[in-house]
This record gives structure tokens, C-alpha cells and sequence, in this order.
């Protein structure tokens, strides 16, 4: 017992100031895509570097830099490394999470506005329990919402939790592209939950399939089977995205 004090002492209060004080990332962390209008022509460099079709042509003007979709975005930074022009940035910012689609699509020269919290989530201001679904995810996305348990970040403070049975559950919070082996299980879990119920979308695979969107083994995400109402961006999400959108459910 006196080691396991004195251990602790060493170790001091890991538990960062969150959202009090904004945590360090990694530099290699990318964060945010910024795009600067541009004329393009007929360079279609960055369309054939994207690994997962997160890019469309801008509306209204197809000629400048194209629209890019975070929730198809694995934020491997190719479009950047190719781009001629450099129309392509990273701000490093983590705060990406958004609670309708169309929000995660980031215009040519338009600024990000942050969202207001819709006024239905104010039941979930002190406690929030959500049932993670893995479904059919490569297991990066569960292990980023795992670690949210640790002291670092300590999601409990918040009212938030992971619980073991829909019963409990507030919502859910969805990983993986859904395949068709856990389509009903997802269904069956989401039903178990007691409403009024979340759905949290984590991930690209969980947004839109990301890289597996084109297989006729999955269903393209959760966002076609079922009402989402948060939407958390990332191939994996970072841990302090996630929280950033959870914990943006109780503001």
C-alpha cells in the first residue's frame, strides 16, 4: 500500500484542465482541413489522390478548389502533398464534431461556425450513458473511446460513461462502417435503448463506410439506418475530438 502512495505521488495529477485548458497535440496531428479558393483548371490531382472520395466538385463553381467531406476524410494529408496551388491546409484543431452532416463539409474561403447545441439535448446536462457498437470497425475507433476512461482524460467527470447494457444507455455511440453482419444486432441495440435516444456516429466508417463506403458488405455507416444526431469526425477520431463532441452535447 505504501508503494502504491508513493507511486501515485510521483505520478502527480495527470487529469488535464479540460475545457479549461486546451490540450498539446501531437505535430504530426493534422486536425482541421482549411481550403483556400483557388483556380484549379483541369488539375484533378487531389481528386486521384484521395484515398476515400472525401472531395466534390464545389457548387457553383467547379473551376476552384473542391469541397471537402470530414466525414469521408481519413486526414492523411495527400490532398495537401499534391496540390500545385497549396490550397490544402491543416489547422491542427481537434474540435471537429458536428451535429448535422452538412456540417462536416468544409467550403473553399468559408470560415467554420461553431454550432449551437440543439435545445433537445438538455436532458443530458448531468449524465449522459451511451452503449458502444462496434460494428464491424477496425477497432481504432473503440480503442480512442476506451481511452477516454483513463485519468488523462477521466470522460466520468462529466457525467459520461460507457455502460455494458442498452438498458442503462442513453444513446448509442456507433463504430465501424456497419456491416451487414451487424446491421441487426445495431438495430436490436438501438431499440433496446429507452427514448428519447442519441446516436453518436464516430468515425468516418460510422459517418459515411470511409474506406469501405463501396462494398456491398456494408451499409455505408449508421447514417442511413438511423437518425444521428452527432457526428464525430475522423479516421480514427482523436480522444480529445471525441470528448469534445460528447461533452458538446451538455452544453
Amino acid at each position: 500500500m505504501l508503494r502504491i502512495i508513493k507511486e501515485r505521488l510521483h505520478q502527480q495529477y495527470r487529469t488535464l484542465d479540460y475545457p479549461n485548458r486546451q490540450p498539446a497535440l501531437s505535430p504530426r496531428y493534422l486536425g482541421r482541413p482549411q481550403l483556400a479558393p483557388v483556380s484549379c483548371g483541369t488539375c484533378r490531382a487531389c481528386f486521384e489522390a484521395c484515398p476515400s472520395g472525401a472531395l466534390r466538385p464545389t457548387a457553383g463553381n467547379e473551376d476552384t478548389t473542391p469541397t471537402l467531406d470530414m466525414g469521408r476524410c481519413t486526414f492523411c494529408g495527400a490532398c495537401r502533398a499534391v496540390c500545385p496551388k497549396g490550397a490544402f491546409t491543416f489547422t491542427g484543431e481537434h474540435r471537429m464534431a458536428s451535429f448535422t452532416r452538412e456540417g462536416l463539409l468544409v467550403v473553399p474561403g468559408q470560415p467554420h461556425v461553431q454550432q449551437p447545441t440543439p435545445p433537445q439535448f438538455s436532458l443530458f446536462r448531468r449524465s449522459l450513458k451511451l452503449r458502444q457498437v462496434s460494428a464491424a470497425g477496425c477497432n481504432a475507433c473503440e480503442a480512442d473511446c476506451n481511452v477516454l476512461t483513463t485519468l488523462v482524460f477521466d470522460l466520468g467527470r462529466f457525467g459520461i460513461d460507457f455502460v455494458a447494457s442498452p438498458r442503462h444507455a442513453d444513446g448509442i455511440a456507433v463504430t465501424g462502417p456497419v456491416s451487414e453482419n451487424m446491421r441487426l444486432a445495431m438495430l436490436d441495440t438501438y431499440k433496446a435503448v429507452p427514448q428519447p435516444r442519441l446516436v453518436v456516429a464516430v468515425g468516418a466508417c460510422a459517418i459515411s463506410g470511409g474506406l469501405f463506403g463501396g462494398s456491398d458488405q456494408c451499409n455505408k455507416g449508421v447514417t442511413e439506418l438511423l437518425p444521428v444526431d452527432l457526428f464525430i469526425p475522423g479516421c480514427p477520431p482523436n480522444p480529445w475530438t471525441i470528448l469534445d463532441g460528447l461533452t458538446s452535447l451538455q452544453k
